[in-house]
C-alpha cells in the first residue's frame, strides 16, 4: 500500500510538474494532481482535537512558512494546489483545515459549514499549526497567514491568536477594532474587488483606520473585480486580476518571511 501511494504521488508531481498555477487550477484533474502531491499531516491542538493539514515543502530547507486557509468550501483541491505553488516558489505551504474535513461545492452546504465553525475550536487549531511550524526544522522560524474569503478573515484572526511575521487578506472580513489589532506583530496586505458587495469599500476602509490607530501596517491593493476574483472555479474569477494578486502576495511574502 505504502509503495502504491508512493508510485501515485510520483505520478501527480510528474502531471503538474513546470505548468503555472492559473492552467492548474483551470483544469479539476490537474488541481487533483497538485493536491494528491502534498503530504497530509495531523497533530493534536492545544483543545485535544486531532486536526489534518497538507504540507508542501520546497526543494531547498529552510524556508518561510505559509499557513493558508480555505473558503468556506472547505480545504478542497484548488487550495491544496495553490499551496503547492508556495512550495514551488520557496516556501513552506501548510492549508490547514477548520471545517473538520467538509468539503463541498454547493453555496447552501457552504454556508452551513461556515456557520458551523466554532471560533474557539478554530483559534485552538489555527494556533496550534502556527506553534507546530515554528518548531519545524524546514522552517527558518518565520511564519506567515493567507486565506480567501472565508479563510481571509481567518488568516486575520490567525494573526491575533499568535504572533505572525506578515498576513495576506483575500476579499476576507476585516471588520476590527484598534484595540483587537493591538496584538498583530507583523504587516498585513490585503486584496480586495471595487465590485465586492460583502467586503466592501467602507469595511476596508474602517480596517484601515483602526489599523492607523493602532499604528500597524497595511497595504491595500484593489481589483476592478468582484468577490472570489482569485477563485477560477468560479463565476467572479478574473484571471489577469488573480495572477497580479499572486504576484503581489509572493513578493510581500518574500520581503517579510523569505
Amino acid at each position: 500500500m505504502l509503495a502504491r501511494r508512493t508510485i501515485l504521488k510520483t505520478v501527480a508531481l510528474g502531471s503538474v510538474a513546470g505548468l503555472p498555477l492559473a492552467r492548474i487550477l483551470a483544469d479539476p484533474d490537474l488541481a487533483r494532481a497538485a493536491a494528491d502531491s502534498l503530504e497530509t499531516v495531523s497533530i493534536t491542538d492545544e483543545l485535544g482535537q486531532q486536526v489534518t493539514a497538507a504540507l508542501a515543502v520546497p526543494d531547498r530547507t529552510p524556508a518561510g512558512a505559509v499557513l493558508v486557509i480555505h473558503e468556506w468550501w472547505g480545504l478542497n483541491d484548488q487550495i491544496k494546489a495553490f499551496t503547492g505553488e508556495l512550495a514551488k516558489q520557496g516556501f513552506v505551504g501548510l492549508a490547514i483545515d477548520i471545517m473538520q474535513q467538509q468539503v463541498t461545492a454547493m453555496p447552501d452546504q457552504a454556508r452551513a459549514q461556515m456557520q458551523a465553525v466554532v471560533p474557539q475550536q478554530a483559534n485552538a487549531t489555527l494556533g496550534s499549526w502556527i506553534d507546530w511550524l515554528r518548531r519545524d526544522q524546514r522552517v527558518n522560524g518565520k511564519v506567515a497567514t493567507l486565506g480567501f474569503c472565508f479563510g481571509g478573515g481567518w488568516s486575520l484572526n490567525a494573526s491575533l491568536v499568535r504572533p505572525v511575521d506578515a498576513t495576506i487578506i483575500y476579499y476576507g472580513n476585516v471588520a476590527k477594532k484598534a484595540a483587537q489589532l493591538a496584538a498583530l506583530q507583523g504587516p498585513v496586505l490585503g486584496h480586495f474587488g471595487t465590485l465586492d458587495n460583502f467586503i466592501n469599500k467602507k469595511m476596508v476602509s474602517g480596517f484601515e483606520t483602526e489599523m492607523a490607530a493602532a499604528n500597524k501596517s497595511f497595504e491595500t491593493f484593489w481589483y476592478e473585480a468582484n468577490h472570489a476574483f482569485a477563485n477560477p472555479t468560479g463565476g467572479a474569477y478574473d484571471a489577469e486580476d488573480a495572477q497580479q494578486a499572486l504576484a503581489r502576495s509572493l513578493a510581500f511574502l518574500r520581503q517579510h518571511i523569505a
